[in-house]
């Protein structure tokens, strides 16, 4: 038997290579393949080669011994779902992804996991617990579905994917409370220990359900997420959910009668400014929507916002929206470019943003064809069904308490933190403890996530250079690199790997390049593509020394083994 743990390059499966894929445009994409890390099975699926899982689970170590220090309990759930559970939630129809099902040999229903809500309640509320068994916290590393529609970008938007599930079970929302707060100090430090300076940002709950959560973004210029930082550092808000404080206008004018005109114009915003000569914010916007039942939401607002398509969908209590079609608008007796509020009432469910209130005699279309109205004014020309913030936050916007800007920034989604309350446990029969006074209650839950993958390129977006993959240690798949310089010398290859065996057995784990068929510079590119935090040369010219190098320096010193391996212990 062999009792070796270091890993030789020449038998390494998953060696680097020069070209990235045609389609990879992030650096994470382009360095986790050339370096060895990663291979494409199909669109979003991923085989993790020897390096890549190396260090995505040294990613999961990270998050597992900080789950269990605050008591959190690993555990595991099936990948197949039962269907029904997600039909008694009513998710087969709101999830915020196309939902993937599958039938078994006996025609049994289940939902390819991509989250796992459901499965934790059913779990829980067959348990019978009492209140004596709360708070408690379990989760697990497992894998999710989600049929994305563009999967893009190596390991940041995928279709199946390793995530950290945790769900939370307490008697109340005081108790949630302290919680929420302990899992959000917790996700700071895991995030802190893998090298990622994240902020804590108001997000959407979305399809998961529940009242409030917060998203872990890793600041990057690549970020699909969109989010904005006051000035004063107090507030932190995803661009979906951002609010801020609508300037007034000309409030102050006198109402002039309304008229409608002829408009011979085209069908954007700017070409009612220049046939009009006013300014866009004195424009109204109107934005025709249809939701997933079919009916007909008229978005109303100040010309010179942007509907948050987020924020209106909330308002409208659905859960998907689309653009409404010419012909959908045309049965209305309206005309796309031209739509109004006003005569719509009755037809349409009519939102209204508040920046309506901040403007007089307002322009716009009158739902004909090169047909206008101006001095529209809300509340005396058309009235909306439900005045609510349905707008699109931009940089330089004032906070709502008036005191600060909003800053944009952009960053990488690594995490997220929910609070699901009653959410679940309301709609899942059953899912009830025994209190303390002898009634059943429903639990109050939350849940956290951590997607594996996606922090893994999250890391290789903030640590690499024009070289390759720089790692910071703790995540990465190796702790030494060793090069010989000089292979076909038996006694270099001889040295190299009792120097192998010596750092292994002081706790070192050591890939080694043993290849005596390339030269040292194809080594040492190499080693700078693949990014582990140390390279250790061995040659003929050192003698009993080794050359030491860290990845992210340019300097060299030589060390004794005995030296190197205290340096490599600190």
């Amino acid at each position: 038997m062999i009792d070796r743990k270091y890993m030789r390059y020449s038998k390494l499966v998953g060696k680097t290579v020069r070209n990235a894929p045609a389609d990879a445009i992030f650096d994470s994409h382009k360095l986790l393949y050339k370096s060895g890390f990663i291979r494409e099975s199909t669109a979003g699926r991923y085989y993790f080669l020897p390096l890549g899982w190396r260090a995505h689970q040294k990613i999961a170590k990270i998050v597992r011994e900080e789950m269990d220090r605050i008591g959190g309990q690993e555990m595991i759930v099936p990948v197949l779902q039962p269907l029904h559970l997600w039909q008694e939630t009513n998710r087969t129809a709101s999830v915020g992804f196309e939902l993937m099902t599958i039938k078994d040999g006996r025609e049994f229903q289940f939902a390819l996991g991509g989250t796992a809500e459901e499965m934790f309640v059913d779990l829980v509320r067959n348990l019978k617990l009492s209140y004596r068994d709360l708070p408690f916290n379990i989760y697990q590393f497992s894998t999710k579905f989600r049929d994305e529609i563009r999967a893009r970008g190596g390991l940041l938007r995928v279709r199946e994917f390793v995530m950290k599930d945790a769900y939370s079970f307490d008697r109340d929302e005081t108790e949630f409370k302290k919680t929420y707060r302990q899992m959000a100090e917790t996700y700071t430090k895991i995030f802190k220990r893998l090298g990622l300076e994240t902020l804590k940002v108001e997000a959407d709950n979305g399809y998961i359900g529940g009242e409030y959560c917060h998203e872990y973004q890793a600041e990057s210029p690549i970020g699909e997420s969109r989010f904005f930082v006051s000035e004063d550092g107090k507030y932190s808000v995803h661009a979906d959910v951002a609010k801020f404080k609508r300037d007034d206008k000309n409030i102050g004018e006198q109402l002039k009668p309304y008229r409608e005109i002829k408009a011979v114009r085209g069908t954007t915003m700017q070409d009612g400014v220049k046939l009009h000569g006013l300014p866009l914010w004195q424009q109204i916007k109107d934005f025709m929507a249809v939701d997933e039942n079919g009916n007909l939401i008229l978005a109303v607002i100040r010309g010179d916002l942007d509907v948050n398509e987020i924020k209106l969908a909330h308002a409208a209590g659905c859960h998907h929206l689309r653009h409404a079609t010419a012909e959908e608008i045309h049965a209305l007796g309206s005309e796309p470019g031209f739509i109004s509020p006003v005569g719509l009432k009755g037809k349409v469910k009519i939102i209204g943003d508040p920046s309506l209130r901040t403007i007089r005699n307002a322009y716009g279309g009158a739902n004909g064809l090169h047909r206008d109205a101006v001095n529209m004014n809300i509340d005396r020309d058309y009235t909306v069904d439900i005045e609510a913030d349905i707008a699109m936050a931009q940089s330089g916007f004032s906070t709502e308490d008036g005191k600060s800007k909003l800053v944009e920034k952009r960053g990488i989604e690594v995490g997220n933190i929910f609070q699901l309350g009653y959410h679940y446990t309301k709609l899942m029969k059953g899912a009830n403890f025994i209190d303390e006074d002898g009634k059943e209650k429903p639990y109050y839950m939350g849940c956290y996530g951590i997607g594996i993958g996606r922090t893994m390129a999250a890391i290789v977006e903030k640590y690499h250079d024009k070289k390759g993959i720089v790692w910071p240690e703790a995540v990465a798949p190796y702790d030494a690199h060793v090069v010989e310089v000089g292979s076909k010398e038996y006694g270099v290859k001889k040295k190299a790997e009792g120097i192998c065996k010596q750092l292994e057995q002081a706790g070192i784990e050591v890939l080694w390049d043993d290849r005596d068929y390339v030269s040292a510079g194809v080594k040492f590119a190499d080693a700078d593509l693949i990014g582990i935090p140390w390279r250790v040369v061995v040659s003929e010219r050192l003698g009993d020394k080794v050359e030491l190098k860290a990845r992210n320096s340019s300097l060299t010193e030589e060390l004794t083994v005995d030296q190197l391996i205290s340096k490599l212990k600190v």
